[in-house]
């Protein structure tokens, strides 16, 4: 499985002013870099906790079709499934009808089920030979984001802010850490 983000989210989940306001800023000096720390901190914790905060395009790849019919998707949560794509030969898409599968976004990780007594064309390529086109995310406005999202944001670029880089700095404060326990997708082995 490989997913690719196709369309980034169009806003960040806390703006320039609330970041600034959370480090007590009131220069404009270090505007680009707080606004690259909050870009950076928001991919931090979506790549965390296996989550898509603003609504954004991914195309995700398999090389066939599961055993049991159930494709589990990498990100959460998954807002809807725009096409499934399949490819033959030729390396030519063919959209699978929506009416052969159905979005389990109850569930986490979130599944694309194939529906059971449907015959699923043979694939073209050996390689990445069905793409999902999905669309994840909490919403498209930054208010969409749960509160203790934000505010683990807010706590890890004030963290980012203060050591600048040092080597004693760890990756994530804890606090941030956990704030994010309760949305962080554990996979058992």
């Amino acid at each position: 499985m490989s997913p690719i983000l196709t369309t980034p989210p169009s806003v960040e989940p806390i703006s320039l002013a609330e970041a600034k306001a959370h480090l007590r800023v009131t220069h404009a000096d270090d505007d680009l870099y707080i606004n690259t720390l909050i870009t950076a901190a928001r991919s931090t914790v979506e790549q965390f906790c296996g989550l898509a905060l603003l609504q954004q395009s991914w195309s995700v790849f398999h090389d066939a079709w599961p055993e049991l019919g159930v494709f589990s998707l990498p990100l959460a949560p998954v807002l809807s499934i725009s096409d499934l794509l399949i490819y033959g030969e030729d390396d030519v898409a063919a959209v699978l009808d929506p009416a052969h599968y159905v979005l389990d976004s109850a569930s986490r990780p979130c599944r694309l089920v194939l529906r059971q007594g449907r015959n699923f064309p043979t694939l073209g390529r050996r390689v990445n030979g069905i793409e999902i086109k999905l669309n994840a995310g909490f919403g498209a406005a930054a208010d969409s984001v749960p509160a203790p999202i934000t505010q683990a944001l807010l706590i890890i670029v004030a963290d980012w802010y203060a050591s600048r880089g040092d080597v004693d700095a760890g990756p994530m404060p804890l606090s941030a850490r956990c704030l994010l326990h309760p949305y962080r997708n554990v996979r058992l082995i």
